[in-house]
């Protein structure tokens, strides 16, 4: 912060090869005025930024340094300038001139084009009354004025063969529209039932043996071996068991549930496991017994 109390203004000279405006700022009573340093020269580009700062420092209450050696009426006149409330004052007015112009330029911006716009349309608008007939008039051929060039001759050509084109598709579209009957698509069909019975693996039925025959041994041709006998199941060998029937299938589900309701994993049917036939070894053949027919001796 730099403090204001008993601060200054005054110009300096400038030197021999600059073009800056330079001001300084002192203290009256010979102290610091910002650290330490005795006085502060600020350089500007132009006089209208040194008369700014200056405005600015003296709403700021730091007043220009006026010399004590002239005489009692400049004296009276430094007095009569150095007035604060005066200063103020002129300092008001001066920026009220200053708004005053900008509006004034801004105004005259704005109104500028469209009076040059006004005056452009009144004097074609005299022209077209006035003068315009006449200028037509005078002309050598006033047919070829209102003559149709080729290129809109050729455009008016294309717009009304497209025109044809369009009415004929929409007299088609229509057609169509109105004699095509048009059948609704059948609903799907419910195939989980299928894809169920997929997934359920069919039963597998047991192995099935045929029975064997029970023949009576035969008599053995004479002049040839023994036959060897037939060995039968003994009473131990039971027949093999009936394969079990699965009970039925579940119902079928309807259209509504089979789409809503995901699928149920199909559950194996509970039944008994196959039993295994015992087999028991064929017994050994027997060697039958041979008839020899009688003495003739013995039957005289």
């Amino acid at each position: 912060m730099l403090p204001l109390d008993n601060l200054k203004v005054r110009d300096v000279e400038k030197s021999f090869m600059s073009s800056k405006h330079i001001f300084a700022l002192f203290n009256t009573e010979q102290r610091n005025v910002y650290k330490d340093y005795r006085f502060l020269e600020l350089a500007c580009d132009s006089q209208e930024e040194v008369d700014s700062w200056k405005a600015s420092l003296l709403r700021a209450g730091v007043y220009p340094d006026k010399s004590s050696t002239e005489n009692d009426q400049n004296g009276q006149a430094d007095n009569f300038s150095m007035d604060p409330q005066l200063e103020r004052q002129v300092e008001t007015i001066r920026n009220l001139v200053d708004s005053y112009m900008s509006i004034i330029n801004k105004c005259i911006r704005d109104l500028i084009p469209k009076t040059i716009m006004h005056l452009m349309i009144n004097n074609v608008k005299e022209f077209i009354n006035a003068e315009l007939l006449a200028h037509l008039y005078s002309s050598e051929d006033q047919n070829t004025l209102m003559e149709e060039s080729a290129e809109q001759a050729q455009r008016r050509d294309e717009m009304l063969r497209m025109y044809q084109a369009l009415k004929e598709a929409l007299a088609i579209i229509g057609d169509i529209s109105t004699t095509t009957i048009s059948t609704p698509a059948p609903p799907p069909v419910d195939d989980s039932w299928l894809q169920q019975s997929r997934r359920s693996p069919p039963p597998s039925p047991s192995t099935q043996r045929r029975p064997t025959l029970n023949n009576p041994p035969t008599r053995p041709l004479p002049g040839r071996g023994p036959a060897p006998a037939i060995p039968s199941p003994g009473p131990q060998s039971g027949a093999p068991p009936v394969p079990f029937r699965p009970g039925p299938l579940p119902p079928f589900p309807s259209s509504s549930e089979a789409l809503g309701a995901p699928p149920q994993v199909p559950s194996r049917p509970t039944r008994a496991p196959p039993s295994i036939p015992s087999r028991r070894p064929p017994p050994s053949p027997t060697r039958p017994t041979v008839i020899r027919p009688l003495d003739s001796s013995l039957l005289d």
